[in-house]
């Protein structure tokens, strides 16, 4: 069973933002689409770029150095779904977004 980390309070993630926050050890990027959170990767595949930094437009996050765009809710590449970052289980517990990366 996989075991879920607070990662951000909901409060600290309104609608429409990104985060990047660090879950056992590894960047994650937060995402919360219209009351809906999601949890990538941290890394863009294209050279390493903070996806929690990026900008999010709807499910799809830009990559904030080189523009690479990825919808959130799959981790897909939205160019090439063969380029996809990882996607983590996201529950909210009290408060809080957890992810967990198993």
């Amino acid at each position: 069973m996989s075991q879920f980390a607070p990662a951000i309070a909901v409060a600290d993630l309104p609608p429409g933002r990104a985060a990047e926050v660090t879950v056992g050890g590894q960047v994650v990027a937060l995402f919360n689409v219209n009351g809906t959170f999601h949890a990538l990767a941290g890394r863009c595949r294209h050279r390493g770029g903070p996806l929690g930094q990026g900008f999010l437009d709807g499910p799809r996050v830009s990559c904030p150095w080189h523009n690479w765009s990825f919808d959130v809710t799959t981790g897909e590449n939205v160019a090439s779904a063969d380029l996809k970052v990882a996607r983590y289980a996201v529950r909210v517990e009290d408060g809080w977004v957890c992810v967990s990366l198993g």
